[in-house]
């Protein structure tokens, strides 16, 4: 038979003197470089398994980290990043632009910035539409990468409404009185010609009021603001209509029924007043004039003759 026998293992009940003891001039280390030699002891025994090639991964992440940081110094990141994309087939090569119509898409391609070996992934888009905007005729603009080589400019231009005559200069003009861009040529020819100081934001209305008239307006070749207050039109013949500041409306009904029932823009006359509501005054050309008084000279003569037989 045989007998078994346990022994119960506790903590020694005498104590345990320190390996150093205090006085003996050993140095002991703080708490937190104790793990750091501890990790240093056990990777030069050979404890801690260090894989292939970390060494030299880690070399060229540290010489990378090293070159990107002096590109950012010397300002060349764009540059590198340009070179590398463009070299891994992200050249752009082709430009939509659609929407534009009075817009050079060579201005577009001149703002973007395209030289040949400019990168689609590095083209700044933002940058891009920000330039874009500030040509003359560019409302608004959206700009899009597709991948790998294109780049989509979606156009939204403004819209002429007149042209503007201020001093000596002619500029094109939206509705709202807004300059666009000064006028280069004759393209533009059919839009109304308004005169004056303030006349590009008074001709807002001009449409509206002449909606009814078209045959009034279709002979109107300048709109004049005068005074701040109302419009002198200046008809193809020469003649000039001067309309009221108010009930413009009732002022072109007037003129409307002379013209049907006497032909009055047709007539040798200088201007036609409508400025009354209860009266039209005609004024004559200098050659009507003379004939005029040549008339009434010759009815003079006439009467007194007349008289001188009785």
């Amino acid at each position: 038979m045989f007998s078994v026998t346990v022994k119960r293992v506790g903590r020694p009940s005498h104590r345990v003197e320190p390996a150093y003891p205090e006085g003996d001039g050993r140095m002991v280390l703080p708490r937190p470089l104790r793990r750091v030699v501890r990790f240093l002891v056990s990777l030069g025994s050979g404890r801690i398994h260090i894989p292939a090639h970390v060494g030299t991964v880690s070399a060229l992440a540290f010489l990378s980290a090293t070159g990107l940081y002096g590109m950012s110094l010397g300002g060349h990141t764009e540059a590198v990043a340009q070179a590398t994309t463009t070299a891994a087939g992200f050249a752009i090569e082709d430009v939509k632009v659609s929407g534009n119509s009075e817009t050079s898409e060579i201005d577009i391609l001149q703002l973007i910035g395209l030289d040949g070996t400019t990168s689609l992934v590095a083209l700044d888009v933002d940058a891009a539409r920000q330039k874009i905007a500030k040509l003359p005729w560019v409302e608004s603009v959206e700009i899009r990468k597709v991948y790998p080589k294109t780049i989509e400019v979606k156009l939204k231009e403004r819209a002429a409404y007149a042209i503007w005559q201020h001093g000596t200069e002619l500029s094109l003009v939206e509705k709202g009185g807004a300059v666009i861009a000064p006028l280069r040529d004759n393209k533009f020819s059919q839009l109304p010609l308004v005169v004056g100081r303030g006349a590009e934001v008074a001709a807002v209305s001009l449409e509206d009021e002449f909606s009814k008239w078209p045959d009034i307006k279709a002979r109107v070749k300048a709109y004049v603001w005068v005074s701040g207050r109302r419009w002198d039109l200046h008809m193809d013949n020469g003649i000039v209509v001067k309309l009221p500041e108010d009930e413009i409306d009732l002022a072109l009904a007037r003129l409307s029924k002379f013209v049907k029932e006497q032909d009055l823009l047709d007539r040798d006359i200088a201007a036609v007043d409508l400025r009354l509501s209860d009266r039209t005054a005609i004024q004559l050309t200098p050659e009507a004039m003379a004939r005029r008084q040549l008339v009434l000279d010759q009815r003079t003569k006439d009467l007194k003759k007349a008289g001188q037989n009785i």
